[in-house]
């Protein structure tokens, strides 16, 4: 690191990153990381003992750019709910790569434990937030079924991300009887 900026791994983690926005998982070659940073494959080794290890640094990396966009605590929760999903509609607009890799990583989840652990815990985080907003709306019979549908809509509008500003402020009226 020179003068506060990224680690190797860091470097290492955001090219692989860009390469499975650009290539997918299946395409994700080590030696091609190692190019984009500049470095041979075997001090890529160094930092990033197998593909395995890199792929999961990918998933909990885009994990923490989608922590980016929690909702407000300091809102009450409709308001709460609304500012989460404009986060997403607007991280959708202008990072689609994040969504691309994000839906990557859920696919490669239903095959790889390790991926799906990192998946998993960042769902049941988010599945928790949303939940809660929902539990503290006046008269909401089932939270954790309107969690599961946001969490479908986004993963669903991800793929279309034109129609994501519209799809997620419908998805706010729909769940919270708040009108945009």
């Amino acid at each position: 690191m020179i003068d506060g900026g990224p680690t190797r791994r860091e470097q290492l983690v955001s090219a692989a990153f860009g390469l499975v926005a650009e290539v997918g998982l299946e395409g994700l070659r080590l030696r091609r990381v190692a190019d984009e940073v500049g470095i041979d494959q075997s001090t890529l080794h160094y930092h990033v003992a197998t593909k395995a290890e890199l792929v999961e640094a990918v998933a909990e990396h885009a994990a923490a750019l989608l922590a980016t966009s929690a909702p407000p605590s300091h809102l009450p929760p409709r308001e709460a709910l609304a500012a989460h999903l404009d986060a997403l509609a607007g991280l959708i607009a202008t990072r689609p790569e994040l969504f691309t890799v994000t839906a990557e990583l859920d696919l490669r989840a239903r095959r790889d434990p390790s991926v799906r652990a990192v998946v998993d815990r960042q769902e049941a985080g988010w599945r928790e937030v949303l939940v809660g907003l929902f539990t503290a709306l006046d008269g909401d019979d089932d939270p954790s079924a309107r969690a599961e549908l946001v969490i479908a809509a986004v993963k669903g509008v991800r793929l279309v991300p034109d129609l994501a500003p519209t799809v997620l402020a419908r998805l706010v009226e729909q769940t919270t009887g708040a009108t945009r």
